[in-house]
Parts: structure tokens; sequence; C-alpha cells
């Protein structure tokens, strides 16, 4: 028997109830259930909550039911763990979230008995240098938690995504410039409003609706892509996937920076985000090699001729 972790999103009613029935079924089939905490207080079933497990990667399985929001939230959890994430869409159409509701319960017994394939997914790593002090990662005698106050930020000083990471400006109506380089060599100086380093997964989410390319998920490569770019040169670039990407703010107007949609830090004139591809991959569940390109076609509405 297995032991499985179950996250749901927490204000969608199909998706409680989807999380209950399966927690019922994984029960009553011995196996072992873990939620987190969230999860386990809307479900009224705090016995089951545990952090620990989760971050630590006894689940045989993750179980993400919602949308793709829930499905970065689960890979934030486990992914580093080596645990594989199964998505069961309740919302909009999502990339991630290949399965649906009523095929739920036969879905997690096929994933258990080892029945569907594993998709490896590279993840992208935010790591920021205070100007003046690039060892410690923080300017002298002002912590990043001041830095940060005010816009729900934390001490930490490095974050992990499976899909972009962000660096955008604070305030609206006003570009900021960011100084862009590669292995540690300057490429250009952008005016923007904003910048995006995206994974190839990543590549379907904000980066394409700045105009960046749909990327195969399981390539390898990171895409930077500008945002409203107040330059002639606005193209998005695909590099290898092993490439140091420098974004160092210039000028004297903040950024803040975001990985996956979560607040990262804020970023002031001199602060620089490297962005390099993850230590470990994000581990996916899915039915077969082909989902992806099912998932593209009726996403854009493509039809055959």
């Amino acid at each position: 028997m297995s032991d499985v972790a179950v996250l749901a999103h927490v204000e969608r009613a199909e998706a409680l109830a989807a999380a209950k029935h399966l927690i019922e079924w994984l029960e009553r089939n011995g196996h072992s259930v873990v939620l987190p905490p969230g999860e386990a207080a809307v479900l009224g079933r705090t016995e089951l909550s545990d952090d620990d497990q989760l971050v630590n990667g006894r689940a045989a399985l993750a179980v993400s039911i919602g949308g793709d929001g829930t499905m970065l939230r689960s890979f934030d959890m486990v992914a580093a763990a080596g645990v594989p994430v199964l998505g069961v869409n309740v919302g909009h159409l999502g990339y991630l979230t290949e399965f649906e509701p009523p095929h739920l319960i036969e879905t997690v017994a096929a994933a258990l008995a080892g029945d569907l394939g594993i998709s490896e997914r590279m993840m992208v790593s935010a790591n920021v240098q205070r100007a003046g002090d690039r060892d410690a990662g923080r300017r002298a005698g002002e912590s990043d938690a001041a830095r940060g106050a005010g816009d729900g930020t934390d001490e930490v000083s490095m974050w992990t995504g499976l899909n972009e990471v962000v660096v955008e400006r604070r305030d609206p109506g006003h570009t900021i410039r960011l100084e862009v380089s590669f292995d540690g060599d300057v490429f250009a100086t952008y005016a923007a409003d904003g910048l995006i380093v995206s994974t190839p997964t990543g590549s379907t989410a904000y980066s394409l609706s700045a105009g960046g390319a749909v990327v195969a998920p399981t390539h390898e490569a990171l895409q930077v892509t500008p945002v409203a770019p107040h330059m002639l040169f606005d193209r998005s670039l695909l590099l290898p996937a092993e490439t140091e990407i420098g974004l160092r703010v210039i000028g004297e107007r903040t950024a803040l920076a975001a990985v996956d949609g979560r607040s990262a830090t804020r970023l002031h004139t001199g602060d620089e985000l490297i962005v390099t591809r993850a230590p470990y991959q994000a581990r996916l569940v899915t039915a077969g090699a082909d989902s992806f390109h099912r998932v593209l076609k009726h996403k854009f509405g493509l039809k055959d001729r």
C-alpha cells in the first residue's frame, strides 16, 4: 500500500468534493493519505495534515485537484523530493491538469499500479544578489525582510518554479531598466514593463501572452521574453538550458520578482536576479507522449482539415 498526498483548490466546491471522494477510496483500499494544512482544515481531516511528509517525499504520488495554479503549488511542495504529480482538472482547460474528475479513481489506481507514464520537466531557479554584497546575497546593514516589506515577500534568497521567473515594474505607467547578461557577459539593457525567463513548460503561460514561442514541454531550454519592451529589439530568445541569466536593475525604479506567480522579492538599483535551471526536475503523471499536442490543439481551437 502507498502513501498518497492529496492537494485541492480549497475555493472550488467540485475540487473539494473530488478530494473527499478520493480520500475515502484511498483509505478503504489500505492507502495512507497526507494533506497540506489548508486542505486538512477545510475538509475537516486535520489528523491527515503533515507538511514534513510532503516535503520529505515519503508519498508515492501526489494528486492535484484544481487547475494549473494548484499544480504549480503541488510541484512547489513535492518536486524537490521527486514525488510525481497527477493533475485532475476542475477548472478551465489547463496544460498541466490532464485528467478529468469522472475518471479520478481509475486514473489514480492506474498511477499507483505503475500503468501511467511520467514526464520529466525541467524547472527554473532564481537567486537574488544584493548590490554592494554579492557574496552574502544581501545589502550590508539591511535585511531582505526590510527591503521587501510591504510587498508580500519573505526573507529567502532563492526560489524554484516550474513555469517562469518574472521581473516586472512596481509602479504603473513606468518602465524598468534591466541589464541582461548570459553566463556573465552583458547582452543588452532592456527598457520594458518586465522580463520573463520561462521553462518549456512555462512557454504556454505568461511568456505566450507576451509573444514568446510555444516550446515542447520535454525540451530543455530557457526562454527570455520581454514584456512590452520600449526598444527596437523585442524578440524572444531561446537559450541553452545550462545558461546562467543575470537580470540586474539599473536606474532608480524598483522592480518586483515573482516565481510561478508567487511574489518573491523587491529588487532595488544594482540588485541582480540570477536565473538558472533548477537542480531537480518536476515529475508529471501523463497518459501518453502526445497529450501536450492534444491540449494545445484544443486550447487554440485548431481543426483537422
